[in-house]
């Protein structure tokens, strides 16, 4: 009887580290790639079981010794494990199964130690330019996507399994269908880059030789592609920190210590991708009892000094989901 053949797994732990630099949110990326890979990606190590009790301990520890960086809040995202992550011509390495995190800290004053590790904060709207919605409806949207998905939509790959929801219902679903009151969802992040993926529409899809992409005699310019499946990381990752900022205060481990109201508007946008009233976000605020005033106020404003206020703490002790919880747009 022959011997079983046991295919090697290393479990690696891959981390979106957000922040917030002068209104953009950003993701840490590391390094400048091969010739033949994306310029950048997500930060991630191996987990080595004899040197940390646990993944976290683990994530944080490999980050600080490459960065210099100490994240503050850490969730796990997702069990990222498809063969071929790393893809390599005739690739016979482990199988890498990657525990996906989201972290967030407040953007360093010093970059020096980020660059001196080859990595630094780039805007994640270059990775997802689809995504960001606060100065009004993205023009690649009617001018790229959306006429190719409807080409896509329209092809039928008998191949395909049928699913519950055709080609055209799920455009319609993760994207709306045209300009004007077409509904958007802004926590669909990954979703929508799925359904790009699918479609052959990203580079990532070409890379990991999907016949959809191969097909193509061009692929349109849809954002920077980051290695390995690193933009699906970071998909989830956005649309989990958009989801949590309306019941969780995580916005506020990504501020200063003290902060104007605008400045809190402004982050929040940042990462939600749209805009939102002032008046109405401000009685958002001030409902969610959220901020306390310092008593200080800042001047440097180029307009009137406004007051500044820091995070009340003890919010999340008198009720288990104190968030923003912003609606329609502004």
């Amino acid at each position: 009887m022959p011997e079983p053949i046991f295919t090697p797994i290393e479990i690696g732990l891959t981390a979106a580290i957000v922040a917030v630099e002068g209104d953009e949110p950003a993701i840490l990326v590391a390094g400048d790639g091969g010739r033949d890979e994306p310029r950048f990606g997500l930060p991630f190590g191996a987990f080595d079981p004899l040197a940390h009790r646990t993944f976290e301990i683990g994530l944080r520890s490999w980050v600080e010794a490459q960065t210099g960086l100490r994240v503050g809040y850490v969730e796990q995202l997702y069990t990222f494990g498809d063969r071929g992550r790393h893809p390599r011509p005739g690739d016979t390495a482990p199988h890498v199964v990657s525990i996906g995190y989201l972290a967030l800290t407040r953007a360093p004053e010093d970059a020096a130690a980020l660059r001196s590790a080859g990595a630094g904060f780039e805007p994640w709207y270059r990775f997802f330019p689809w995504e960001d919605w606060r100065e009004g409806r993205p023009a690649i949207l009617d001018k790229t996507i959306l006429p190719l998905l409807a080409d896509w939509a329209a092809q039928r790959d008998p191949a395909t399994p049928l699913r519950p929801l055709g080609r055209s219902q799920r455009v319609q679903l993760c994207f709306g269908a045209t300009a004007g009151n077409a509904p958007w969802d802004e926590e669909k992040v990954l979703d929508r880059y799925e359904l790009l993926y699918e479609a052959g529409l990203v580079e990532e899809a070409r890379r990991d030789g999907r016949q959809v992409a191969l097909a193509r005699a061009s692929l349109p310019a849809l954002g920077d592609p980051l290695r390995f499946d690193h933009r699906r990381i970071l998909a989830t990752a956005i649309a989990r920190l958009r989801a949590k900022l309306k019941y969780r205060p995580l916005i506020f481990e990504m501020m200063a210590p003290e902060f104007t109201l605008t400045e809190l508007q402004r982050n929040v946008e940042a990462i939600a991708g749209r805009h939102l009233h002032k008046q109405n976000f401000r009685r958002l605020v001030e409902a969610g009892a959220l901020v306390e005033p310092t008593g200080e106020m800042l001047a440097a404003t180029g307009g009137r000094p406004a007051a500044l206020f820091r995070f009340r703490r003890d919010v999340v002790q008198e009720r288990p989901a104190p968030g923003l919880r912003f609606g329609g747009r502004g």
